[in-house]
């Protein structure tokens, strides 16, 4: 267990993959750097892999004090066991009071291995954080300046914030996309810490022969328009008009989980809490109930606009434009209109 060091370090790990770092350790360390500020500490990146030592630099920019840079051939892919074994010696040797990940397919697995090994406290999924205080009401000891770990839980319909005083370093995922990506500083100074990884080819559990991957069909996350289709929509076939609206716009294709779960779309275009988070300027929900899974997701968005049958469907709490009736009637009529005006 490490000791509770309240002038540790926050840390983010800047998570790449084939020499690129990945979205959410950037968009984490927005957040990140409001936190170490609001602690008073500094605010470091652990990069890991073999000849990525340029990343580091770029990490600076985005807000990290200092680097820790642990390059090594067996870190060129990432790898469980490694990669655990690794970040397990570095938190052992610098104690950080604060460890971050993003809530990626690599951070869904590295972080809880983790954890497990420093005997420390996992919140996963969060969608915010903070710093504060807490009593204990046993003791009514207060802890200061405690991470308070916000996520949605019972299937999205309460917001639990989880707090971890007495197991550290604290410790949490951050889903893609719910902290804004921060505008890079070429000006910043920072300290690149070069580490030594000390591993065989024992820790190596898998060998990699071969390596394909497949990008996301759409970004939503980039996306300025995005038109999305609900369950409401009525079938894979119907689906089609959501389509036809998006080409008309320039807009990407999304829907809710429960499109994609009936198979009206590819789970790419998935928007919500288990899916992207996005904020385009404007967004068009049509046939999309409002659940508050799927607002999670898209709330942010600059405009809203509604399209639904139901005048009592949730999503009309947080539009601003509101449309009750038959999709399959309106939206043709907006393509219609849309075109009329090219």
């Amino acid at each position: 267990m490490i000791s509770v060091n309240r002038q540790g370090e926050v840390w983010v790990f800047a998570e790449q993959n084939e020499g690129k770092l990945a979205d959410t350790p950037l968009e984490l360390m927005s957040k990140a750097r409001k936190l170490a500020d609001k602690l008073g500490v500094k605010l470091a990146a652990v990069l890991m892999g073999d000849q990525v030592s340029e990343l580091a630099e770029r990490l600076v920019q985005y807000g990290a004090d200092k680097v820790y840079l642990i390059e090594h051939h067996l870190l060129e892919h990432y790898q469980a066991n490694t990669y655990a074994k690794t970040l397990h010696d570095l938190i052992h040797k610098y104690e950080p009071q604060v460890v971050l990940c993003g809530a990626t397919i690599n951070g869904r697995d590295l972080a809880p291995r983790v954890a497990s090994s420093v005997k420390a406290g996992l919140t996963a999924d969060c969608t915010d954080l903070q710093i504060g205080d807490h009593e204990v009401k046993a003791t009514k000891e207060v802890h200061k300046n405690l991470l308070f770990q916000v996520r949605p839980a019972f299937g999205g319909n309460i917001i639990a914030t989880i707090i971890n005083y007495d197991r550290w370093p604290q410790m949490a995922t951050v889903r893609e996309g719910v902290m804004p990506m921060p505008e890079p500083d070429v000006s910043r100074k920072g300290q690149i810490v070069e580490e030594k990884a000390t591993l065989t080819k024992e820790d190596l559990l898998v060998e990699i022969l071969d390596q394909h991957t497949r990008p996301k069909k759409v970004d939503l996350k980039a996306a300025r328009v995005i038109v999305a289709g609900g369950a409401g929509v009525g079938s894979k076939d119907n689906f089609r008009v959501i389509w036809d609206l998006a080409n008309a716009l320039g807009a990407a294709p999304a829907a809710t989980r429960a499109a994609v779960d009936l198979g009206f779309i590819d789970k790419d275009h998935q928007v919500g809490q288990t899916g992207t988070t996005v904020r385009p300027s404007l967004y068009i929900a049509a046939g999309v109930s409002g659940a508050i899974q799927h607002q999670a997701g898209m709330s942010d968005s600059q405009k809203i606009i509604a399209i639904n049958n139901d005048p009592d469907a949730p999503i009309f709490q947080i539009a601003h434009y509101k449309i009750c009736g038959d999709l399959n009637d309106i939206v043709p009529k907006m393509i219609k209109a849309i075109k009329e005006r090219i």
